[in-house]
């Protein structure tokens, strides 16, 4: 996408923004924004429960949230014009989508596990270890984001989606019209079941992660007729995404340690989530956090998570139920589990816009069982284990919206600081939300028989066993080829994670969705050089956006 050098309409600073100045990003404070956040923040959650209970998907609603907010915006009303703010609507859309996911992936099938597995009595428990893990998560994001890790720079595609949409409502012309129409068809792609949002996604990541993306879509969908076999089964992608992620773990730790070339000393603002790497940094290649900065907030990260896990451990009577060293290790590696989690459910979304957690979690959960662990302290870690990660995702999405929205913006600095700080706490309404709606619901939904149906697999899986001496060799003999891949694609394309993803991933027709527009991709950059990204990434975008408000609109099917 290419880098606009004057300020346009998304970055203009507004004197009457907020008090702090023209240069002052909008808060989350100012009263109609506080308003309109919380309302968003309630519809997100109740749709996101409806939809995880009733359909079993999960829905990104930050383009409904940022349409809605376009729309209060242009109600010919004084006090309402300050919502056509793009920077208001990334607030917006931040809020909803928080909600949404924290709803469904975090908080409802957190709790549905030990519910499935008989212990009603620890739903309430289950409910605030969640919901602590899910502000960790969150806050581990946040401080990380714009590292080497895990860059600003890189895909993110639905935050693509989200800020494009946002842009091409405020400048409106060719660019509304071209986004309008990939929206259309992504619609339609919704209604007929085709899930175009996978061309989308193809349109803007990285081109050789997506590439072994559909490379996994097709051997999971065509193993049973090339192979007579099916891949899908008997955890061969669960083996393929340990050795992936074994090896992305190392080469993250490897991130950690590097020292930047030439620093004596950390700079000061590097304390700062969003601190620049200088007072004139450019926004399209800033490492906002270093490896220092990066290093603390993983270490902290997991010191959180233990503390969380100790939470957990005490509400949900473990105390008297575990030996001391067994206590002590249980929380030891939930905590472990929860931080790993959270970081290759990041690093798969961050490359294509999917992100396998249940694939993860359920690998942490075979670790348990081939450890020993006790089954109701098994049903209480995955339980805790699941409500890290999407969060994660979408947080990324957000601030990556935010981000492309305010890059234009001069002085950069303090506004990325400001905006991203705002984002945060707009997620955190959205959470609040999420966590007032989940407690007044569930238990109407469970009676009803309405579970996530990942968390019956959960709880399941923890109640009968693996059911075969022989998942351990198939594991650790499919996680050489996932690590060798892994290696070869390295750090920024995490070819092996997303090799493990696609083979995770039953989606009719999706493989050839992916391979298609990544043929698409490379024959319009050769006819249109330099041009090309900037008017498929439009393309890209409307077609997820016009997927999400598919997904979203399905609310009304499930009512």
């Amino acid at each position: 996408m290419s880098h606009h050098a004057s300020a346009t309409a998304e970055s203009a600073p507004d004197p009457s923004e907020s008090p702090g100045g023209p240069a002052a990003h909008p808060r989350v404070r100012e009263p109609l924004v506080l308003a309109v956040l919380v309302v968003l923040s309630v519809v997100g959650a109740v749709i996101g429960a409806d939809l995880v209970a009733k359909l079993g998907i999960s829905a990104n609603t930050s383009v409904v949230g940022a349409l809605i907010a376009m729309l209060i915006g242009r109600v010919p009303l004084a006090g309402l014009r300050r919502m056509r703010s793009v920077h208001r609507q990334n607030l917006a859309q931040s809020a909803i989508s928080a909600a949404t996911f924290a709803s469904a992936n975090a908080l409802l099938t957190s709790i549905a596990v030990p519910y499935v597995f008989g212990r009603r009595d620890l739903v309430w428990p289950m409910l605030a270890g969640a919901f602590i893990g899910l502000l960790i998560d969150t806050w581990v994001l946040y401080r990380s984001f714009g590292s080497r890790l895990l860059p600003a720079t890189a895909a993110w595609p639905p935050g693509t989606a989200a800020a494009e949409t946002i842009k091409a409502g405020d400048r409106g012309g060719k660019r509304a019209l071209v986004l309008g129409a990939g929206t259309l068809v992504g619609i339609g792609g919704t209604l007929l079941s085709l899930p175009l949002s996978a061309a989308g996604v193809a349109f803007l990541g990285n081109v050789w992660a997506l590439l072994m993306f559909g490379v996994g879509l097709g051997l999971r969908e065509f193993s049973p007729a090339l192979f007579h076999t099916d891949l899908g089964v008997g955890y061969v992608p669960h083996g393929v995404m340990v050795g992936a992620g074994v090896v992305a773990l190392g080469q993250a730790a490897v991130v950690l340690v590097r020292r930047r070339g030439g620093a004596g000393k950390p700079d000061a603002a590097t304390s700062s989530p969003a601190a620049p790497a200088g007072s004139a940094a450019d926004p399209t290649t800033a490492v906002t956090v270093d490896e220092s900065g990066l290093r603390r907030t993983l270490l902290r990260g997991y010191a959180l998570f233990v503390a969380g896990a100790v939470v957990l451990a005490v509400v949900g009577g473990l105390l008297g139920d575990m030996s001391p060293a067994g206590l002590v290790g249980w929380v030891l590696f939930a905590a472990f589990a929860a931080l790993v989690h959270e970081l290759i459910v990041g690093l798969a979304a961050m490359q294509s816009g999917w992100f396998p957690s249940f694939a993860v979690t359920l690998i942490f959960l075979v670790f348990g069982l081939l450890i020993g662990i006790p089954s109701v302290p098994l049903a209480l870690l995955v339980g805790y284990v699941s409500a890290t990660g999407p969060a994660f995702a979408d947080m990324g999405y957000d601030l990556k919206a935010g981000w492309l929205l305010r890059r234009d913006h001069r002085p950069w600095d303090p506004y990325e600081r400001e905006g991203r700080r705002e984002q945060f706490r707009a997620a955190l309404i959205g959470f609040a939300a999420a966590l007032v709606v989940v407690a007044v619901l569930w238990q109407s939904y469970f009676r009803q028989g309405l579970v996530p149906p990942v968390a019956k697999v959960y709880a399941d899986t923890v109640r009968h066993g693996l059911g075969d001496a022989g998942v351990l060799r198939t594991m650790l003999l499919w996680a050489v080829p996932g690590a060798l891949v892994q290696l070869l694609g390295g750090t920024r394309r995490q070819m092996g994670v997303m090799l493990a993803t696609g083979l995770l991933i039953l989606t009719p027709h999706a493989c050839w969705l992916v391979l298609a527009a990544l043929a698409v991709r490379v024959a319009y950059r050769k006819l249109r050089g330099p041009r090309a990204d900037e008017e498929l990434n439009l393309v890209g975008a409307g077609l997820i956006a016009g997927s999400s408000l598919g997904d979203s609109a399905q609310i009304l099917k499930a009512g």
